[in-house]
């Protein structure tokens, strides 16, 4: 019995290692309003867009851990699928980590490294 589960567990192993992690790409604009911006995240894993996610989008400063961090928000569906929306209110330019949490069909947690300009 634990020979039959051993090698059930090796032959799904090559399985979980091409399982691939979300990805995200992110484009922000200034609204006019200062250190304000609407950014639009593109979710894709495979290359293919995911649809049907709940996105919570947070931010904080690497250069200045602990002093500058926003209240995380959540995203909303865009016009085409695997597009998320959200207004980030930050507290100064410079660079910063957007973290997305994604949950629903798939859980993950990514961090884009964005320098936001005025």
């Amino acid at each position: 019995m634990a020979k039959s589960a051993l090698l059930l567990i090796l032959a799904l192993l090559p399985c979980a290692a091409l399982a691939q992690r979300a990805k995200a790409d992110m484009t922000c604009t200034h609204t006019g309003t200062d250190f304000v911006y609407d950014c639009t995240f593109q979710i894709t894993r495979n290359a293919k867009p995911l649809p049907d996610l709940t996105v919570i989008v947070g931010a904080d400063m690497p250069a200045m851990p602990m002093a500058h961090n926003v209240k995380p928000v959540k995203a909303r569906p865009g016009k085409t699928a695997g597009e998320y929306l959200a207004r980030l209110d930050l507290e100064m330019p410079g660079e910063w980590a957007v973290k997305l949490r994604l949950s629903g069909p798939v859980r993950d947690v990514l961090v884009l490294h964005y320098t936001f300009k005025q």
